[in-house]
Parts: structure tokens; sequence; C-alpha cells
């Protein structure tokens, strides 16, 4: 299995399948978030804070300025640090690589939000998620794996059907 679609039908829908996917989360995982203004990509960070054992989810918010935020995550007890990169403002790959893609995805896992804007630097192994809005409150959730190491993400996914 290398593509999974779901539907969420809230924001606490959407946050749960975020957790579902956080609590799966190792060092060297790239999650790369697709979808327009509002389509759900920060609430489900959010999610993925929460089930990689984020603490303080009040410090989880979209990085639009900052371009990277860095949580510290304890999930399975072993500590995991969060790299969460809006590229919205980011001109190209080249500016990824600037910050110190490589290192941060070999010290921890990437979560991306407008990864279609830096997709050339990413790896071809990573988990790719698009949101698309339904209507006002449902969101489908295309889910799309490339390889081994985010085939078991993906298939951590499976129990949101």
């Amino acid at each position: 299995m290398n593509k999974l679609s779901l539907c969420s039908d809230s924001v606490k829908a959407t946050h749960e399948i975020g957790r579902q996917l956080g609590a799966a989360l190792v060092c060297g995982h790239v999650v790369a978030l697709v979808g327009p203004l509002g389509s759900g990509k920060t609430t489900l960070v959010k999610g993925i804070a929460d089930g990689a054992g984020v603490a303080d989810l009040r410090q989880v918010n979209s990085p639009t300025f900052v371009i990277v935020n860095e949580y510290e995550a304890v999930c399975a007890g072993a500590g995991l640090r969060i790299y969460h990169i809006d590229a919205y403002r980011l001109l190209d790959a080249g500016d990824l690589e600037a910050l110190g893609f490589d290192e941060m995805y070999s010290q921890g896992a990437v979560v991306l939000e407008w990864a279609d804007r830096v997709e050339p630097l990413l790896p071809a192994d990573r988990l790719s998620i698009t949101l698309a809005a339904i209507d006002n409150c449902r969101r489908r959730l295309t889910c799309r794996a490339g390889g081994p190491v985010s085939e078991l993400l993906l298939a951590c996914l499976s129990a949101c059907r």
C-alpha cells in the first residue's frame, strides 16, 4: 500500500489523524503537507505534535514568518526533535537547503507545510499528504508513501479510515 485517502469531518478529526501519525514519528521521517490556505495543514501538525508527545501544544503554530519552529517531543519514552517548516515564503528549494534541511531530518523528524514549493529537495521516501477542503468542515487527505520508511507511517493511518 502506498496511497490512502482519508476523510475528516471536523477539526477534531483532523487533529486525531495527526495524533495517530505523530505517535509513529521517529528521527528521519519527513512528512510533506500540501494544500491551500485553510485546508487544515496546521491543525494536522498540532495533532502530529500531540501524538509525538510535545508537552505544550500552545507552542505549535504555523511558522509562516519565522520559517522553522522546533518542538521537543517524548514519544514512546524517547526524545524526538520535530522541525515544523513553512515553505510558503521560501523562493525555492535552495532556500530550504540554506536552512540546513538535510541536517534537520537527520537529527529529528520534519513536518513541512507548502512542501510543493520545495519538492526538488525533498527525499523520495517521504509521506506526502495533500489536504483539500470538501466544505467548511470536511477535508479529504490524500496520503502517499514514497518508500519503505514512509510506508510504515502510512500503515499507521489505516486505522483512521
